[in-house]
């Protein structure tokens, strides 16, 4: 029997195509926390505060074997092997379900296989790869837990995911020859996000391929006044890049957009070497606890599988990573919804960090100390 577990929108689960009950809200509750951390033991002092929102009965064990147990009952009603699914192990519990069997497992392989052939150019195969990743979705996620932490915070993360995942597949349309087709849906984007760049880089770059630089032009306009009024700062140098551009009249290479990206990376990474460039370091904590970056670097972010767990609402899933370059310990942002702070100044997409840094990360302060 085929099992379906679905997390990007409400909770449901599947079997064999068809819809099998859960239960209330903590039941759900539980179900997505495993489906999050799939094939991983989740313990049952984790899973209590994130049922009963960081506030548990003395008896959460008791109500958690329930639970378990009754969801369990259901899967076997259906037809499945519900010890084997739904395993207990020595401190909590594993829900055993492979990627192809929940749709976050599925959106997450299909995100990576479009993200592979647009780097090997292969753009309409990745616009389909991108397409069905986001066809994944049907709602907000976990949108029948709303007011839940737990729920609230990886709804606003996976938000951002599907967000990414929907401009790199306007990436593709855009380098497929399909700009025209991609206006209404950027126009409606930059409309609703209007302070984040790469979507007016993307809108600028439609208008102007599809024949309306006049338009491309106003938009341009537009992203300054409101960068401007907004969050007095000015836009980045993609943005000018291109609105030069547009105003000499150039050619514009279908690809621009990920070109400038690769472009600012290299850049960023082929620093001239320094003598006394910092080659080891270690991030002190808010609570003087200090953990030591290793020499293969540090990925930062909410998911469990980063090197550094942040669990704050305003840390994106896979937020930050520090890198080895050339310069000295790299660190980069990966595409996060609220950017990172070095000294209270945002970096644009990498900074070599120096001894003493205080680096942001949304509302957690990490101090950087070098080691020679």
């Amino acid at each position: 029997m085929t099992v379906d577990v679905r997390v990007l929108g409400p909770v449901q689960l599947f079997v064999a195509g068809r819809p099998v009950p859960v239960g209330g809200p903590k039941p759900r509750a539980l179900l997505a926390a495993l489906t999050v951390n799939r094939r991983r033991a989740v313990s049952s002092q984790a899973l209590a505060d994130i049922v009963w929102n960081d506030d548990p009965p003395d008896s959460y064990q008791a109500s958690l074997q329930v639970f378990v147990s009754n969801i369990r009952k259901t899967l076997r009603t259906a037809g499945v092997d519900a010890a084997a699914l739904l395993r207990t192990e020595a401190a909590g519990y594993r829900l055993e379900v492979p990627d192809t069997d929940c749709d976050l497992g599925r959106f997450e392989s299909l995100r990576r296989a479009g993200a592979e052939a647009a780097a090997i150019g292969d753009h309409e195969n990745a616009s389909r790869l991108y397409g069905d990743a986001l066809d994944q979705w049907s709602g907000r996620a976990l949108d029948d837990l709303i007011g839940l932490g737990f729920a609230d915070s990886f709804a606003t993360a996976m938000e951002e995911e599907r967000l990414l995942v929907l401009s790199a597949r306007i990436d593709t349309e855009i380098a497929c020859g399909r700009a025209a087709s991609m206006v209404s849906l950027l126009w409606q984007l930059t409309t609703e996000y209007p302070l984040r760049e790469p979507l007016w880089v993307q809108y600028i770059t439609a208008l102007y391929l599809s024949g309306r630089q006049a338009d491309a032009l106003d938009a341009c306009r537009r992203v300054r006044e409101l960068l401007n009024d907004e969050l007095g700062i000015d836009p980045g140098p993609p943005l000018i890049a291109l609105e030069q551009k547009v105003l000499r009249q150039e050619p514009l290479a279908t690809g621009q957009i990920a070109e400038v990206e690769r472009m600012a990376k290299a850049m960023t990474e082929t620093v001239t070497e320094m003598p006394r460039a910092v080659r080891a370091g270690q991030l002190r904590l808010p609570d003087g606890k200090v953990i030591a970056i290793a020499a293969s670097g540090m990925k930062i972010g909410r998911m469990t599988d980063n090197d550094l767990v942040l669990d704050d609402p305003k840390v994106s899933r896979y937020h930050a990573q520090i890198t080895p370059s050339r310069a000295g310990l790299l660190i980069k942002d990966l595409h996060s919804a609220n950017g990172i702070y070095i000294n209270e100044d945002p970096i644009e997409s990498a900074a070599v960090l120096a001894d003493g840094d205080a680096v942001r990360i949304g509302g957690t302060v990490l101090i950087f100390q070098a080691l020679r």
